[in-house]
């Protein structure tokens, strides 16, 4: 493991950088340490933040013991960190994803189409025959960061932002594709539409997807949309 920097974030948390690196390797190592930092936590931990490159760790100073808590905080993570000899495998769960693409469901696909000069169905074919890992969850509660997307339908984001997307919007932007989890403002090309809820915050666990989950994005036509949206289908979430 390349040697980790940290960095206060105010005073009363510390990004640990693993590197600058983005890539499988780098969310394998952020999510051990993550895993073994909440197994192995230490009084004043409050919460552990996964990231691209960088994990931040939130602590309650109060309960810190020395005069500088942000040092002695490096000091117990730092420790944690030459402890963390174990390398054990996670099994990523696998989630399928329904998207009715185009029409009033995807806006955009004729454009990004257009602007590879492929047809609508082939970048649908690309977007669909690829697995997608999250990263992390952010922007907006349930918002997942997917890498793996190909550079094939890489398209930049719309110059002037919409007001309002739909929740369930698939989008593309630069080198990224996302599912909006909520209606909010945006400027991704919007592709095609799921009709599944990707944060609910009446249930226990209130975003279905975590980081080091492998999504699949699966074709189903509108009509099949209308029954998901109806609670007929329900999402095929396994291992």
């Amino acid at each position: 493991m390349e040697e980790v920097t940290f960095f206060p974030q105010g005073d009363h948390a510390v990004a640990i950088v693993f590197n600058d690196k983005i890539n499988r390797e780098t969310h394998s190592q952020i999510r051990h340490f993550s895993s073994y930092l909440i197994r192995n936590s230490f009084d004043g931990l409050v919460e552990v933040v996964p990231g691209y490159t960088s994990v931040t760790v939130y602590y309650d100073p109060i309960k810190m013991k020395s005069v500088s808590p942000y040092e002695e905080v490096v000091t117990i993570l730092k420790k944690q960190l030459s402890k963390q000899n174990e390398r054990n495998e996670f099994p990523s769960n696998i989630v399928t994803i329904p998207v009715c693409y185009g029409g009033k469901y995807g806006p955009d696909l004729s454009y990004v189409a257009a602007y590879h000069n492929l047809s609508e169905q082939k970048v649908i074919e690309i977007h669909t025959h690829t697995e997608y890992l999250v990263y992390m969850i952010g922007f907006a509660p349930g918002f997942p960061y997917l890498g793996g997307m190909s550079q094939k339908i890489a398209t930049p984001r719309k110059d002037t932002p919409k007001v309002n997307i739909p929740a369930g919007s698939i989008g593309i932007g630069g080198e990224q594709t996302g599912i909006y989890p909520l209606d909010s403002p945006g400027g991704w090309q919007l592709i095609g539409q799921t009709p599944i809820k990707l944060f609910d915050q009446h249930q226990a666990q209130p975003s279905l997807l975590k980081a080091g989950d492998i999504v699949r994005f699966v074709q189903i036509t509108p009509e099949k949309f209308e029954h998901w949206e109806r609670g007929d289908i329900h999402v095929d979430k396994g291992n």
